[in-house]
């Protein structure tokens, strides 16, 4: 997607975005889809299901709600947050000292302690509280106050990424703590120090941001956004085609029918999400090693970034890309139907009548779920399955809610998002290590390799960088070998935004997006235009 309105960003830039603005019913052409300067209301496919920290929303930052001890900023360099500056590190790398900055309150008034960090690391590490990212604090083995200002982490061996950890946002004990973490009022009513609160939820609809009166920075330009919850993709983009919307996640074939608008930009983000479809373990077909190899020769990644994609992503090898520096140079896999062939032949899945293949009475057919409305997920799920056919695999696509598909995972295929930005222990260990397996969305297909869980264990467990890449890159060449997952795309992320605001930057972005990624991850430094 290349049009002269539309906004390719490798990494992070600051934005200049044209001085035109789009008119919406009912307003002021300068005032956008709420009628009010101040105001922002965007579209996005999702919503969490909880705001609550210990549960794990805002894990890898960017929450408007919440501030954790350090902060990404628009390179993902680490930067002081509620904490005044970076850890100190003991000598041994197993000391993590952070000291508070003075006068940060709560959206309620209450100041922020370290009593209030303990309990929120604490509540996390509890085996009680529903967290499905604890693993990523797995080195943690004790946290204390050391003063009122003063916080102190003791790991059980030396954790490179531990840094990185500490963007989690804090909660205030005085709140969260008289009340069960995974059914209290938290989850729907946060308190928390970022630059908004949660003024209005209502599931399945929208939630609306205010801003935090009591914020420690300068006060947002923006007063209210508002995040529209709108599952559907064609949906999204009628909305903020009509005006309703100021700005929308969008697929790209949907972003560019945008392209030629005088009023509105595209925005396209780099990103280390990435789709895969999750193939179980158990499964009589799937479970096959022979038919994930053959099914990984057999997809044309290619083809899915320039049709599927309209050419915004890059192919999958792995879940990380292939110009990350940790990335496994030689695992790229060139798409090889004759190759694929041979070996379900070589491992006696012979062709049926029907073009079927069948290995002792069982038909090579698997269904392969992804969410409605998704519309990548769902031609990314049509493409593979085309290319499965290709070599006798018979593929049924079925489109569901995640409510349906959750239940399903262990037993049947998903066409999956994940990715992680930062460390590349963030991504690889809950997808792989089989110490997770069904753990929600942990491990879907059960995927089981000792090979692969003591290099993840290896790599968590070190400091030396030499030693932590030669450990991930036996992760992923392990996976080449021995797939769980057919990695098909990285996604670029797509939006496309009315111009009445400056000061936009973006991200390199991971999965998790649209809630507080994309142009608006940092909404409250924006400025009116003049």
């Amino acid at each position: 997607m290349t049009g002269r309105r539309t906004r390719a960003l490798a990494g992070a830039a600051a934005l200049g975005v044209a001085a035109t603005a789009c008119s919406a019913p009912g307003g002021d052409a300068r005032t956008g889809a709420r009628g009010a300067a101040e105001s922002v209301v965007i579209g996005v496919p999702w919503e969490p299901d909880t705001f609550s920290p210990l549960l794990g929303y805002g894990k890898d930052g960017n929450s408007k709600i919440f501030d954790g001890l350090l902060e990404l900023d628009a390179d993902l360099a680490l930067r002081p947050a509620l904490a005044e500056d970076l850890p100190e590190v003991g000598p041994d790398g197993r000391t993590y000292t952070y000291t508070l900055r003075d006068g940060v309150t709560f959206s309620d008034g209450e100041p922020l302690t370290a009593e209030d960090v303990v309990f929120t690391y604490e509540t996390i590490l509890d085996k009680a509280t529903n967290n499905p990212n604890r693993s990523e604090l797995a080195a943690v083995d004790t946290v204390r106050a050391a003063a009122d200002d003063k916080v102190v982490f003791t790991l059980k061996y030396p954790y490179a990424a531990f840094a990185a950890r500490t963007v989690l946002p804090i909660v205030p004990e005085h709140v969260a703590g008289g009340q069960d973490p995974n059914t209290g009022s938290f989850n729907t009513r946060p308190v928390g120090t970022g630059p908004y609160v949660l003024a209005d939820w209502r599931k399945g609809e929208k939630a609306v941001l205010k801003a935090n009166p009591r914020y420690r920075g300068p006060k947002p330009a923006v007063r209210t956004l508002t995040m529209a919850i709108v599952t559907d993709d064609d949906v999204r983009a009628t909305r903020l085609r009509s005006g309703d919307l100021d700005g929308a996640v969008l697929p790209p074939n949907l972003a560019a029918t945008f392209e030629d608008d005088q009023d509105r930009t595209t925005y396209r983000a780099r990103s280390y999400d990435y789709r895969a479809v999750s193939l179980p373990t158990a499964h009589e077909v799937t479970g096959d090693p022979a038919v994930r190899r053959a099914l990984d020769l057999a997809v044309d990644r290619a083809t899915m970034v320039d049709k599927v994609l309209d050419g915004a992503g890059r192919p999958a090898y792995g879940p990380l890309p292939s110009d990350d520096p940790w990335f496994a140079r030689g695992t790229e896999r060139a798409h090889d139907v004759k190759k694929a062939a041979r070996v379900l032949d070589r491992a006696g899945w012979k062709a049926g009548r029907d073009g079927v293949r069948v290995k002792d009475g069982v038909r090579a057919a698997f269904t392969l779920h992804h969410p409605a409305g998704d519309r990548i997920r769902q031609d990314l799920a049509l493409a593979y399955a085309s290319d499965a056919r290709r070599i006798g695999v018979d593929v049924t696509v079925e489109s569901a809610t995640w409510e349906v598909i959750e239940p399903r995972m262990g037993r049947d295929a998903v066409l999956a998002g994940f990715g992680s930005t930062g460390d590349p222990d963030f991504g690889l260990y809950t997808l792989l290590h089989s110490s997770l397996a069904g753990d929600g969305f942990n491990n879907m297909p059960h995927y089981d390799n000792p090979a692969v869980d003591r290099a993840l264990d290896d790599a968590r467990r070190t400091r030396d960088t030499d030693a932590r890449k030669a450990a991930y890159d036996t992760v992923q060449r392990e996976l080449a070998d021995d797939p769980g997952y057919t990695f098909l795309t990285h996604l670029d992320h797509v939006y496309v935004l009315a111009d009445r605001w400056q000061d936009l930057t973006t991200q390199v972005e991971p999965h998790e997006h649209g809630f507080a990624g994309g142009p608006w991850w940092n909404v409250e430094d924006w400025q009116p235009k003049p």
